[in-house]
């Protein structure tokens, strides 16, 4: 049973760096892929410059989704207590 949680915790840690390298793709991208322009030219939506929203609104709210939607279905519940072998 411990090399099973460990093996559930490698997983899901990779999981997580994914995650991570994800968000880091979606910000950088939209944040120097639309703001790398000149300022006078941005396109708004919101009221903020399109670069922003997209960057740090929409993809935190996308992060929020995709990181419930992995909890839910590739996360695993894991009892961390130990058991004894009598």
């Amino acid at each position: 049973m411990k090399n099973e949680r460990y093996r559930i915790a490698h997983r899901e840690a990779w999981i997580g760096v994914a995650l991570v390298i994800v968000n880091f793709a979606i910000w950088y991208g939209f944040a120097y892929g639309l703001g790398s322009g000149d300022p006078e030219k941005y396109t708004y939506v919101f009221g903020f410059p399109a670069w922003f929203f997209y960057s740090c609104i929409a993809g935190t709210a996308f992060m929020i989704v995709l990181i419930f939607i992995v909890i839910k279905f590739f996360f695993k519940d894991v009892d961390f207590e130990e058991e004894d072998e009598d």
